[in-house]
């Protein structure tokens, strides 16, 4: 079967099924696994380049505080043609961050003379599957959903009680300890709480999230709901940044009025964590997030150590 990704997640997906040989196409922005990704054709282009905006510009070439303006992806359609594929796979939860469900709809119509399947039903054109999670359980479920229309139902089953497992384990290691109160940021300016599925993660891994609630759609935030919070953990995981990325805009935070009087701050509890690769994308590495912070929030090793291209005090 011929698929092509338009979320990095997906592509995440289709890796953890054992099926990255059959991706004809994938975004520019899909980087995992990197060896069996490296030579798939690139179907997705950015509108510009994050590299030389900061964040407060970035967010304003989006549409400004409502994260949901003009993506951050152009699509292709010659490549996506060329591609021909038998599976598209794109999102419907931000247009920001991905090619958004109607526009991979629209350019399938397009190559297709008007015709295509719906949300895995069946057309004439490749087959269009919106994932849009928004727990852990959502996260893990796409899985399966992707396997069903993969044709590798047994595997995503046997996939998820995996990935199910090893949150159990964190969750054991953690249970009984004293539970501190973090905050979760995914944008650095406007200031944005992490949402959807991170709170859960944070409460998995023996925490308690403030400032969003699991599931939970978030908006932009004043400095000040941080001060009053005075989490004990706060953690830095921008959506698309790096740590050395997230690293260079440190004075978004550390010049805020009241910065060193944050208990988090005081006590050296302010993490820098690799939001694309663990808490941003709704893919299997999410489970990979709960194992990260377990070893932030408590010392706790779950799974292979963690590194600091993981997870790195910001100093």
């Amino acid at each position: 079967m011929r698929i092509v990704s338009l979320l990095p997640a997906a592509t995440d997906i289709v890796a953890e099924l054992g099926l990255a040989a059959d991706l004809v196409g994938r975004t520019h922005e899909c980087d995992w696994p990197p060896a069996q990704i490296a030579s798939v054709p690139v179907v997705t282009a950015a509108g510009f380049s994050s590299e030389e905006l900061s964040s407060r510009e970035i967010s304003a070439a989006v549409g400004g505080s409502t994260h949901s303006g003009s993506s951050l992806y152009t699509l292709d359609v010659d490549a996506l043609a060329a591609a021909a594929p038998d599976v598209v796979l794109t999102q419907d939860l931000c247009d920001v961050c991905a090619v958004s469900y109607s526009s991979a709809i629209e350019a399938v119509r397009v190559l297709d003379g008007g015709e295509a399947g719906d949300r895995g039903g069946e057309g004439d054109g490749p087959t269009v599957l919106s994932l849009e999670p928004r727990t852990l359980d959502d996260v893990l479920d796409c899985l399966v959903r992707v396997g069903d229309l993969l044709g590798v139902r047994e595997i995503a089953l046997e996939r998820r009680a995996a990935l199910r497992q090893r949150l159990a384990t964190v969750r054991s290691l953690v249970a009984g300890r004293p539970r501190p109160r973090t905050v979760a940021i995914e944008w650095l300016d406007p200031l944005w709480p992490a949402g959807h599925w991170v709170p859960e993660q944070i409460t998995s891994a023996g925490g308690e999230p403030l400032l969003a609630a699991p599931g939970e759609h978030t908006k932009p935030m004043e400095w000040q709901a941080v001060r009053a919070a005075r989490p004990e953990v706060l953690l830095l995981l921008p959506c698309g940044f790096h740590p050395d990325r997230t690293e260079r805009e440190r004075e978004l935070f550390t010049a805020l009025p009241g910065w060193a009087d944050l208990p988090a701050v005081r006590d050296g509890q302010v993490w820098v964590l690799d939001g694309p690769a663990y808490f941003n994308r709704p893919g299997p590495r999410v489970v990979r997030g709960v194992e990260v912070l377990a070893h932030v929030l408590h010392g706790v090793s779950a799974g292979e150590p963690v590194g600091t291209h993981e997870a790195r005090r910001l100093s």
